[in-house]
């Protein structure tokens, strides 16, 4: 099965907590403070690879979480660092986030690596807090949390040239024919139910054509599979509008040719300025008087028209040779603007240290800045009770109770931490 969008639930590791531990050895006395360091969380990193054509890998599994990194030890030891995560996904996707829709980054080329989720830092273990007043330090640092996103991911197909039009207008037949890819065919609509993708040999040069499923009235608003194959026109470089002009079902090849256009412009406005070459299809089987007025309607719009048969292999040494003449010219088509030389795709927003919410006398305090100075503190120790208390000062924690008016005997609630406040 063809797999295009998925959503996942991403997680970095947490960074390791600091230890804390005091040097013993004989005949040494007083060896003071000596613990280490943790490691730091391994980092989500996503990997563009060729190897890959579908979002196959996660249509049934929607969680990724990265190893933590390891708590420092005694005698200076760092822990060690969680491995990173490595995700592989198709050449050609897109990937958001999906609470916000801000897109994070976009995968055009083989090998392409971004981190996508920045793994916690590792806490500082005692040895760092010592110092001429505070020489036995009972305390350490607990590790920062990974960061963690629900993501949206889409592929978008990476295509050159892309073939448009109602179904069962002759699509997968001009596909075939032009390329060495075996679509399903039949006569009858929507055979082709995902894009198939052929390539084109055209002497010193080739280029790749899809297939893209046939469009509906109102694909644009999710009619059919709308959203599904309209997202894969996007990366194009030249669209190939087919219309059938038999009219054997009824319909009218100008309001086909309208239609199609209409959807186009209303999923995404740059796709109706994108360069395309339109296609009489069927025409061993037309009217020729219904050819010669769509052609000259088209023609009107300032669209070129081949008259061809896919079926009958009629004009289709022409209108290849065209393509190829249109693609030779056309840069790639860039869908989001890369980022300025030195810059990341996507840079992590800065969380607020620390939320109050209300509820009568009671005042919660939340976090996760305040959840790591919370794990950070020994409460059996007086020197790590006075760095949790100027932390909230210097944080600005008691500033804000005061703005909310917080008075002498209220309770101030951080996670599991109760206590009252006074002045």
């Amino acid at each position: 099965m063809f797999i295009d969008h998925s959503k996942i639930y991403v997680k970095a590791g947490d960074g390791g907590n600091g230890a804390v531990s005091f040097h013993r050895e004989k005949y040494v006395t007083n060896g003071g403070p000596d613990g280490g360091d943790g490691g730091d969380g391994g980092d989500v990193v996503f990997v563009a690879t060729s190897r890959l054509t579908s979002l196959a890998p996660f249509r049934f599994k929607h969680k990724f979480v990265a190893a933590n990194g390891v708590s420092g030890q005694s005698k200076r030891m760092y822990g060690k660092r969680g491995d990173d995560l490595e995700i592989g996904v198709p050449v050609g996707t897109v990937i958001k986030n999906a609470d916000t829709g801000k897109l994070i980054c976009d995968f055009t080329e083989d090998g392409q690596r971004e981190v996508v989720a920045k793994g916690g830092k590792g806490g500082l273990g005692n040895m760092h807090y010592a110092n001429a007043v505070r020489q036995a330090p009972e305390f350490a640092q607990a590790g920062r949390p990974g960061e963690e996103l629900n993501l949206a991911i889409e592929l978008k197909l990476i295509a050159d040239v892309g073939l448009v039009g109602y179904p069962n207008a002759g699509k997968s037949t001009l596909l075939s024919v032009m390329t060495r890819a075996k679509p399903k065919i039949a006569d009858y609509p929507f055979t082709t139910l995902e894009p198939v993708l052929g390539v084109v040999a055209d002497y010193d040069m080739s280029y790749v054509i899809a297939d893209i499923p046939g469009i509906i009235e109102n694909a644009h608003a999710g009619a059919g599979l709308g959203h599904d194959f309209l997202r894969h026109i996007e990366r194009t470089r030249l669209l190939v509008h087919v219309v059938d002009v038999s009219c054997a079902d009824g319909r009218d090849p100008i309001d086909d040719f309208n239609s199609i256009n209409a959807e186009l412009k209303a999923f995404n406005e740059e796709l109706a300025s994108r360069p395309q070459i339109v296609v009489a299809n069927k025409i061993d089987s037309a009217d020729p008087e219904v050819i010669d007025m769509f052609c000259e309607y088209v023609e009107g719009q300032g669209y070129e028209v081949f008259k061809i048969s896919a079926a009958g292999n009629i004009g289709i040494k022409e209108l290849t040779a065209k393509v190829t003449e249109e693609v030779s010219k056309l840069p790639p088509t860039v869908i989001h603007d890369k980022p300025d030389e030195g810059t990341k795709v996507y840079k992590f927003e800065e969380k607020k240290k620390f939320d109050i919410v209300r509820n009568g006398s009671v005042y919660e305090v939340t976090g996760d800045w305040i959840k790591t100075v919370l794990e950070s503190t020994n409460f059996d120790s007086t020197d790590s009770m006075a760095f949790f208390q100027r932390s909230l000062i210097n944080s600005g924690i008691i500033d804000e109770l005061k703005a909310k008016g917080i008075k002498e005997g209220d309770t101030v609630k951080i996670f599991d931490l109760e206590f009252d406040y006074f002045e």
